[in-house]
């Protein structure tokens, strides 16, 4: 068993990646549900805002680093998946209260440096999504599974024993800011209908 599982990360750093890669153009501004979808596609991280359950910040904002994917590439579902365990300090924290903000920004692409803008100018476009994480139920299992170790083929090889688990975003909220103007609010409906 071991031995599929190196062959298959040996096998999955051959496909291409998004990190480094081209990002294909912005969809149309003002089409901000694709814009949304886009980034989500496009990010293989985001910070994962949590309250946190520890002294001496217990009760406070908390943000912490997760890999994340909505699908491989070019099958975009619109549903952040990550890879889990307890042992994180943030996933004890969801442990304690489930709700969670996610934040992915094209910044963490060539897309902004190529257009020379700032991580933080509204025209580098990032997004905000916001709900509660839940592990996946055994039918979604198996998409979370390739969505994920198909844009980070390192994590078939991490430790079996520290019982991770695939887990997903249940979004309820969604925030955008891809220009001048403020946030654009999109809903979940939306979202999930528009093609990235």
């Amino acid at each position: 068993m071991a031995l599929y599982y190196l062959s298959l990360a040996a096998l999955l750093w051959l496909l291409p990646q998004s990190r480094g890669a081209d990002v294909p153009p912005l969809p149309p501004r003002n089409e901000t549900a694709r814009v949304a979808r886009f980034v989500a596609h496009s990010c293989d991280w985001g910070a994962l805002a949590t309250l946190s359950s520890h002294e001496p910040v217990r009760g406070l904002p908390f943000a912490n680093v997760f890999s994340v994917s909505d699908g491989p590439l070019g099958q975009s579902s619109g549903v952040p998946y990550l890879y889990l365990t307890t042992l994180e300090i943030s996933v004890q924290d969801l442990k304690v209260n489930p709700a969670a903000s996610l934040t992915m920004s094209l910044a963490q692409t060539n897309y902004c440096k190529k257009q020379e803008y700032d991580p933080q100018s509204p025209l580098c476009a990032h997004i905000i999504l916001s709900g509660t994480i839940q592990q996946v139920n055994d039918t979604e299992v198996d998409f979370a599974k390739l969505a994920l170790f198909s844009r980070h083929p390192e994590m078939v090889t991490w430790p079996k024993d520290h019982g991770w688990f695939f887990a997903k975003l249940n979004i309820t909220n969604i925030w955008v800011l891809d220009y001048f103007g403020g946030i654009k609010i999109v809903t979940p409906t939306e979202y999930y209908s528009a093609k990235p």
